[in-house]
């Protein structure tokens, strides 16, 4: 797909939302079978094929604020959040290909393997990394870097790339789905099962349907089953209902359609769940690490305790619930990580280095 599958039913976005090709669209539309659910119609989105370089979820996003940052003529993007951040080693995967500098402030998560797969790639990337000995610092560095990002010609993004901006490779995800159904891969879904994390991906989901309503397209609407793996306020109904209705106001402004009946339509479509969030963010729970154990031999994506174990437990207890098509939205990147360079993991910070080995033993 040569042209953002967002331009094609938005036409009057383009140029008017920044935007630089980083994926492989639009990802597979496939369906599922599960052990003890064999009549249930499932299909998963392959978020995680989303590149070969470094997929997963976060690529729609990087799309639109890495194309923001070099329209604003920045040399260095800095991603923020914790320590295993898809987010941040999307962005140093993929940012120096457009001449960017990544650069990363992260914060301690409980010690996982997957979390240190990811942080140990960053430092053998050579990315700045300051990876922060306490949470509590985190907001006053955040502040720091975006007082100083103007001076530095650099271009801060908060955790996830949780901004309207970013929501709107998402909103484009739902035009693709539309385009998959519409070419017979799936029927239309009466549920899309979704990880929430930084929030990003439900709400630009969200403002997607309300979009395609807003152009007049015919079609059932799905709810959207956001499951959260990171605690309230983060996850709040509230918020992501806030960020769906930032970007469908964004698109208004900038030529698309206006949806009236908005909040309405949004509110009824999103529902939430808190229960399969375990003892917070990063830390496993006993119902993910099952569908890990059960279901990660017979599905073709990866299964990882923070994001996507849990999204599976929390599918394989609402599907006797759930009436109709369901959609499974597949976040964690499934390229394979490059050989580490131990000499520069080695280079890093004692505290990191000590969280490094404790998440790996």
């Amino acid at each position: 797909m040569d042209e953002p599958v967002l331009f094609q039913f938005l036409p009057a976005l383009k140029g008017r939302i920044p935007y630089v090709k980083l994926g492989d669209w639009p990802t597979p539309l496939e369906p599922m079978t599960l052990a003890g659910f064999p009549a249930a119609q499932v299909f998963v989105k392959r978020e995680d094929a989303s590149s070969r370089t470094y997929g997963g979820n976060k690529i729609r996003t990087l799309e639109v604020l890495l194309g923001h940052a070099l329209l604003l003529g920045c040399r260095r993007v800095w991603s923020t959040g914790a320590y295993g951040s898809n987010h941040a080693l999307a962005t140093a995967m993929h940012a120096p290909a457009l001449g960017l500098e990544p650069a990363s402030a992260l914060f301690p998560q409980p010690p996982v393997a997957t979390a240190a797969e990811n942080l140990a790639q960053l430092y053998s990337l050579n990315t700045r990394v300051h990876a922060l000995s306490t949470v509590a610092a985190f907001p006053f560095r955040l502040l720091e870097l975006m007082a100083l990002a103007r001076l530095r010609r650099d271009y801060v993004m908060l955790p996830g790339g949780a901004v309207t901006l970013g929501a709107m490779g998402h909103l484009g995800a739902m035009f693709e789905l539309l385009e998959q159904v519409r070419g017979g891969l799936a029927p239309m879904p009466r549920h899309l099962v979704v990880p929430c994390g930084s929030i990003c991906t439900a709400a630009g989901l969200l403002a997607g349907i309300a979009a395609a309503r807003a152009l007049g397209l015919d079609f059932e609407v799905p709810r959207v089953h956001a499951l959260r793996v990171t605690p309230w306020p983060v996850t709040s109904r509230g918020r992501v209902l806030g960020l769906a209705r930032r970007a469908l106001a964004l698109v208004a402004c900038r030529g698309g359609p206006v949806l009236r009946n908005a909040r309405r339509l949004l509110a009824s479509t999103l529902v939430m769940h808190g229960r399969y969030l375990g003892g917070g963010y990063g830390k496993p729970t006993a119902s993910g690490e099952s569908a890990i154990r059960q279901h990660a031999a017979g599905i073709a994506f990866p299964l990882e305790t923070t994001y996507s174990a849990k999204a599976m437990a929390g599918l394989l207890d609402l599907l006797p619930h759930l009436n109709g098509p369901v959609v499974f939205w597949s976040t964690k990147s499934g390229a394979p990580l490059q050989k580490l360079d131990m000499s520069r993991v080695q280079a890093a910070p004692r505290h990191v280095l000590r969280w490094l080995a404790k998440a790996l033993s």
